[in-house]
């Protein structure tokens, strides 16, 4: 099923998400229906906060970049209860975007590597090392379980300059072809 993404403005964006234990309530839907809100979305990570749920899991599919870029290095997993163990590597600029800021991109400057600790969704440990374009949408999507957005590492004047769009966005104006929950005012 297809759910709403909650949009820029929503608390729920902003929460330190909390962790899960094996007894979460309809996990494996849960999990089916971020990958089909994603995919729909035109997506390659999803977060749960982006839709409601205040929850440390993401799910990513950097499989399909492959398609277009010709290369094989992307992935398709699903975190839970994700913990960042290290950022290194030389920082580099890359365009991202976020399916709760529809329409806003920018260059966001991050280390090339994250290490990471998760379960996957048999509820084996991990800890694994991420790079690339993989490591940059493990970096988005757990900013996002920590309750940062892509745009509080955006240069003071870049953030200053789309503080209109993003007001529209709060309040619903904006044109996006998937569901979508805005903030009530």
């Amino acid at each position: 099923m297809i759910l709403p993404i909650y949009a820029y403005g929503q608390p729920v964006l902003r929460k330190k998400s909390l962790p899960i234990n094996k007894d979460y309530p309809n996990l494996g839907q849960l999990i089916d229906d971020m990958y089909e809100t994603m995919y729909s979305a035109k997506g390659v990570g999803l977060a749960a906060p982006q839709i409601g749920r205040d929850i440390r899991l993401f799910v990513m599919d950097t499989i399909q970049l492959d398609k277009k870029n010709g290369t094989a290095t992307g992935i398709k997993k699903v975190f839970i209860n994700a913990e960042r163990i290290e950022e290194s590597g030389e920082p580099w600029l890359y365009e991202e975007g976020c399916l709760s800021i529809p329409d806003v991109h920018a260059e966001i400057e991050r280390q090339s590597l994250i290490r990471l600790r998760y379960l996957d969704t048999e509820w084996n440990e991990h800890l694994e090392t991420f790079e690339g374009v993989n490591g940059r949408v493990i970096q988005h999507e757990y900013d996002h379980i920590e309750g940062i957005l892509f745009i509080d590492r955006m240069k003071p004047l870049k953030r200053r300059m789309i503080n209109r769009r993003l007001e529209k966005i709060k309040k619903g104006i904006v044109d996006v072809n998937h569901p979508m929950r805005f903030l009530k005012l």
